[in-house]
């Protein structure tokens, strides 16, 4: 029998219409009355959907501003600004609204808003997180990165190099998930997103640190995202794949909480240091290019994951899922040089992403990255 740890979760409440429970969550964590920032992505704003959230909290009493400045994926200098306004207004707690940027971002400002201190201060855990950090309410509109249930954020520093902080103290207290708040997510972002939380499932379930009580989150996520995720994006108000979809996001997010990712998103970490290229996307992508060299050394565990693809042959399976979609295969024009794979090799090779090279059970030589690189570059 195989001796497994799982971490704490965050209390997680699912279903249509379940964000009418934020206020009363907010104040349980923050007090009556109190000051909560709200920090959203700003296209939520232009959907109407930020606005009932605020209009929801200051209703039950609450003092709440909204912080909506992201543009992309998390900055340290936009982390740093709406921290500033958490303490100007002495936010109680804060809470997190949109996809995995809103919320990576929410997590770091909890810290930055208690200890005063710049977000860099927290990259690659230079600086150990503050104890006191506010209470932070996750809310995902897209299902996607899980990061309502994860210890992680992810963000650029200054020198526009992604990095991230993880701790336990990052971990929200609660996430709500509520599907019909992303039936306004475009099909390109469903598709993007949804293969991200694929791929976290699925490299979840085949790395050297997976465990049976982890496979109970990562292969019903597999299951659930993988039968869903074509329904969703061709029908984007089918509210049961919708549902199904934020379902297997939050406990790919699980699965990753506890055994971490592999060689996709090294790739996709090693890409966004070459180019602007969506994360969902690059991941989906990268495991698109490197499923198959990646399979021959963990055969069992991809027998599980085909089963929970009901599928005989899960490498097929997932291509035929990725093209579906209708997401854009070829990188041509996204900014790479795709005639050098070897810079995308070098950069799968640094320090940074070591921790995604060597969770792999076969891990890939310094020669079979470059490899690797030149099946991301060649997809079509």
């Amino acid at each position: 029998m195989q001796s497994f740890t799982l971490s704490r979760l965050p209390e997680i409440i699912f279903g249509a219409g379940r964000i009418a429970d934020l206020a009363v969550k907010v104040e349980g964590l923050a007090g009556k009355g109190a000051a909560v920032l709200v920090v959203a992505d700003p296209m939520l704003t232009t959907l109407g959907i930020t606005g009932r959230v605020l209009e929801s909290l200051k209703t039950a009493g609450l003092e709440a501003q909204v912080f909506d400045g992201l543009k992309g994926e998390p900055k340290a200098a936009e982390i740093d600004a709406a921290s500033g306004i958490a303490r100007a207004m002495q936010a109680k707690a804060i809470v997190g609204l949109g996809g995995g940027s809103a919320l990576d971002t929410a997590k770091l400002v909890a810290a930055c808003a208690a200890s005063g201190l710049p977000a860099q201060s927290y990259q690659l855990c230079e600086t150990p997180l503050p104890k006191n950090i506010l209470p932070i309410i996750a809310v995902p509109t897209t299902a996607g990165t899980g990061s309502e249930v994860t210890r992680v954020a992810v963000f650029a520093n200054a020198a526009k190099v992604k990095t991230w902080a993880w701790g336990d103290e990052l971990k929200p207290q609660i996430a709500i998930l509520d599907p019909e708040l992303t039936v306004g997510v475009p099909p390109h972002i469903t598709a993007a997103t949804g293969l991200d939380a694929l791929v976290h499932a699925i490299e979840a379930a085949t790395n050297k640190h997976r465990t049976d009580g982890n496979d109970l989150y990562a292969l019903k996520a597999i299951s659930l995202i993988s039968e869903n995720l074509e329904r969703a994006v061709k029908n984007p108000n089918d509210i049961e794949a919708r549902g199904a979809l934020l379902l297997g996001s939050c406990y790919g997010g699980i699965a990753i909480d506890n055994c971490g990712t592999a060689l996709a998103h090294n790739i996709s970490h090693a890409m966004a240091d070459l180019a602007p290229i969506p994360h969902g996307r690059a991941t989906g992508l990268a495991m698109l290019a490197t499923m198959k060299w990646v399979s021959h050394g963990a055969p069992e565990a991809y027998a599980r994951v085909a089963k929970a693809m009901a599928a005989a042959d899960p490498i097929a399976a997932y291509d035929r899922l990725v093209r579906a979609t209708g997401m854009k295969i070829s990188l041509e024009g996204d900014g790479l040089d795709l005639g050098r794979p070897e810079l995308l090799a070098e950069h799968m090779a640094s320090p940074a992403n070591a921790p995604m090279r060597k969770s792999n059970l076969r891990y890939p030589s310094d020669a079979e990255l470059v490899e690797l690189a030149r099946l991301v570059y060649d997809l079509h």
